[in-house]
């Protein structure tokens, strides 16, 4: 089962490095070719012959079951071959710099390289090195694409579009790339976001990122369409920044007497793994009528089926018009 109809010369791109400077019209790409895929990722057995031929190498530098399995998932599903590389027990470990990684990894000729890495810029300047495609699976505090991509798919499939909704995105600002790749998704589909978060968890240039910025939960929510709150990153966390997890919960923990400020439909959104009682209450994240965090996992593996294949796609009119050229 293959689907050949599909086009994306529309993606000016030969990789998926962040969601800044993309477009309307790029981001739409995405989504909409994700969206076909949601309702077959539900039917058991459904495989496709798509990336049959293909080589995907999920080159994580930083651990993530969940992102990587996801990638893996979608690459199988398109019928891809997926490597999955150990760098805990790889010459990366040993010394090897970052550059002779992708030189390594060039000669091997893969198609797509996802890659994760704790250093913000460090996907792009592998980028620059390698002949294939590359997507951005997380940079340091930079950027993390899939993950907006999925948070738009979850939310237009819910809501039926982007443009107008109000957005609060709630907590640890400061390191979370999510936060910042859907800062750029959202104003570039016209939502209205708003950030909530102490001052130590807030960017520097916060006021400069096309939002509202409020430091109480529940000023901040009222009247918001989707309640999309972060993990605390801890591990990036090199002094204290709040004084106890106790009272961080008890300001800033999404629990229903201060979802109350919300609309009453609003949209609960969290992209994993959660600390349940610091960041959000158990019984708001189980909320079956009002969260969609096992959605955007769900969603997840359809977003990234449809950047493995656009990316393919693109590399396959480059080859053609190498050939005529």
């Amino acid at each position: 089962m293959s689907d050949t109809a599909f086009d994306s010369s529309v993606y000016p791109l030969p990789h998926l490095l962040g969601i800044e400077g993309l477009s309307p019209v790029d981001i739409s790409l995405f989504l909409d070719r994700a969206d076909t895929y949601v309702e077959m990722n539900r039917k058991r057995g459904v495989m496709l012959d798509t990336l049959r031929g293909r080589v995907v190498i999920n080159l994580f530098f930083e651990n993530s079951t969940r992102t990587r399995t996801s990638f893996e998932l979608a690459g199988k599903r398109l019928g891809a071959e997926v490597i999955n590389m150990s760098v805990s027990t790889s010459s990366i470990k040993k010394g090897e710099t970052l550059i002779d990684t992708a030189m390594t990894l060039n000669a091997m000729h893969p198609d797509v390289l996802v890659v994760r890495h704790a250093s913000s810029g460090a996907v792009k300047l592998l980028s620059e090195k390698v002949n294939c495609a590359v997507i951005n699976a997380g940079d340091g505090r930079h950027e993390h694409p899939t993950q907006a991509l999925l948070d738009a798919l979850t939310i237009r499939r819910r809501r039926g579009q982007i443009d107008g909704l109000q957005v609060a995105i709630c907590g640890d600002i400061l390191h979370s790339r999510v936060a910042r790749s859907n800062i750029h998704l959202l104003n570039t589909m016209g939502a209205r976001v708003r950030l909530i978060a102490p001052k130590t968890l807030l960017p520097a240039e916060a006021e400069r990122l096309g939002t509202e910025v409020f430091y109480d939960m529940k000023a901040g929510l009222k009247d918001c369409d989707i309640v999309m709150m972060l993990r605390l990153q801890s591990e990036r966390m090199e002094s204290s920044f709040f004084p106890t997890l106790r009272e961080y919960y008890h300001f800033y923990g999404l629990d229903y007497e201060k979802l109350e400020s919300a609309k009453p439909d609003a949209l609960i959104m969290h992209p994993g793994p959660m600390n349940r009682g610091v960041e959000i209450a158990s019984d708001v994240a189980d909320d079956i009528g009002r969260s969609v965090i096992r959605e955007q996992v769900e969603m997840g593996v359809a977003v990234r089926m449809a950047c493995l294949e656009v990316l393919c796609n693109n590399l396959d009119r480059a080859q053609g018009q190498e050939h005529k050229s």
